[in-house]
This record gives C-alpha cells, sequence and structure tokens, in this order.
C-alpha cells in the first residue's frame, strides 16, 4: 500500500509558488520537498533574446549576487543584447556623418551663391 503524503506548509492548493517533488527520507518515510521557482533568463530590452553570459536567479538571490553574475564588460551590459549595442552604435555614427554631409553641402551652396 502507497504511504499517504500530507502538506508542510498551510496552502493547498497546485500552485506554482506550491510546487513540491516526493523525496524519501533516511527512516523510510515520505515526505514533500518544496521546490523553489526557476529564475527567469535576463533578455535583451530590444529584441527579446535571452543574454548570454548572465546567471539566471530570482530576485532576492540577485541582490546577494556579485555583479560579475549580473552583467557583462560592454556598454549596455546585462540590459542589451551585442547584436542591439553594435546596431545602435553604428546607427548614432551614420547619423553623426550625415549632419556632417549636410553641413558641407549648405556650405558648398552658400559658396557658389557667393560666387555668382
Amino acid at each position: 500500500m502507497v504511504q499517504r503524503l500530507t502538506f508542510r506548509r498551510r496552502l493547498s492548493y497546485n500552485t506554482a509558488s506550491n510546487r513540491r517533488k516526493i523525496s524519501k527520507t533516511p527512516g523510510g518515510k515520505l515526505v514533500y520537498l518544496y521546490t523553489k521557482k526557476p529564475g527567469s533568463l535576463p533578455k535583451c530590452g530590444d529584441c527579446k533574446c535571452i543574454l548570454k553570459g548572465i546567471t539566471p536567479a530570482r530576485p532576492k538571490q540577485l541582490m546577494s549576487m556579485s555583479k560579475r553574475h549580473k552583467t557583462v564588460s560592454r556598454t549596455y551590459g546585462g540590459s542589451r543584447c551585442a547584436k542591439c549595442v553594435r546596431t545602435r552604435i553604428v546607427r548614432a555614427f551614420l547619423i553623426e556623418e550625415q549632419k556632417i554631409v549636410v553641413k558641407v553641402l549648405k556650405a558648398q551652396a552658400k559658396a557658389a551663391k557667393a560666387r555668382h
């Protein structure tokens, strides 16, 4: 006959926070062990892809973890993926280049006007 198991906590519903697994004690008894929720994998804020090099953990665990587990040594490290950072840098560079081109064209137009 199978041994019956009772909850160790007051919560009696099968919710995400009440997950448990069955474990056998050294005395041969079966008991419930409550499992913690898995940490969510951090995602890029732009493209929503999973960030590499960052430890998945629950918020309370993240507080006690050192900085090297939570970030990557790069601009926007731990917030944006490498591909998105690259596109941001390229976009900023191209915008600056466009501003310079506009300035040069204005100067050329002014010079041409002055000649005539």
